[in-house]
């Protein structure tokens, strides 16, 4: 398969080059595009009040891999690679492999989810890849991982175009406890503002916190409501797979506002 491989730890990451690799040893055409530097937490940010710069990136991927480094968003890499650098759409853009773990509401901040959705944006699926550590420097497991599972997904094309959040834990194969397909759970932050002084004496704040993940997490839609948690299933030492998109629709609050009285009528609301 032709697949579009990007990230949000900047193209020269371990983990973004242990996945383009491996892809690229298991026969699929890796072309990859991803920023020039850490780009973390970044969401789905574009860049449009400055010029977009990329450069060829030789000597570092497997010698298949086409690469470049872009000044750019990992939003915008994909975008970039889409409409202007590829010759011919990929099959899949595939981001990661991140390190540290994306999961609950890490998704709507993820530069890596972000990548991926640009993607899907462009009715292209995606995979997001992430290892569930920020320190731990081995991708072996996670890298073999996405290779196999891109191999399942060239034989057994899904029925829609979905992206694919998958969370490695951080640990050797035989401890991996299995495969689970998940729903997005519960991870929110106690967010805390760290006031600091610089040497000239100004105040300036930097974001810290700790990650909650024990509070309850709820049901969310009765159709998913059975599946394990992502946050659960990595914790297990579990590898998570959660399908998602990009439609942020809430069925169930327009089904609740379709009963409201006068809706339809809502310019009534306006006269005095």
């Amino acid at each position: 398969m032709r697949l579009l491989v990007s990230n949000d730890d900047g193209i020269f990451a371990p983990g973004l080059r242990a996945l383009a690799n491996t892809l690229a040893q298991a026969g699929h055409g890796v072309t990859v595009v991803a920023p020039d530097r850490e780009r973390s937490a970044t969401g789905h940010g574009l860049t449009l009040h400055k010029p977009i710069r990329v450069e060829p990136v030789t000597g570092f991927f497997h010698p298949t891999v086409t690469a470049w480094a872009c000044t750019g968003t990992p939003a915008d890499c994909v975008k970039l690679a889409l409409g202007r650098l590829l010759t011919h759409p990929p099959d899949w853009v595939v981001a990661g492999i991140n390190q540290g773990q994306n999961l609950g509401t890490d998704i709507l901040y993820s530069g890596t989810v972000s990548a991926a959705m640009e993607g899907l944006i462009e009715n292209i699926p995606g995979v997001a890849l992430s290892l569930a550590s920020y320190t731990e420097p081995e991708f072996t497991v996670a890298s073999r991982f996405a290779a196999a599972l891109m191999g399942q997904l060239g034989q057994h094309p899904l029925p829609a175009t979905v992206l694919l959040n998958v969370n490695i834990p951080a640990v050797t194969a035989p401890e991996v406890a299995g495969v689970c397909l998940t729903r997005q759970g519960v991870r929110r932050y106690s967010d805390q503002f760290d006031e600091r002084t610089d040497p000239r004496g100004r105040t300036y704040y930097w974001l810290a916190g700790t990650a909650i993940e024990a509070e309850p997490e709820p049901s969310g839609c009765p159709d998913t409501a059975h599946w394990p948690t992502d946050v659960a299933t990595v914790r297990n030492h579990k590898i998570s797979i959660t399908p998602l998109q990009y439609n942020l629709t809430h069925a169930p609050g327009l089904a609740t506002l379709a009963t409201w009285p006068g809706l339809n009528q809502g310019l009534y609301w306006l006269k005095d």
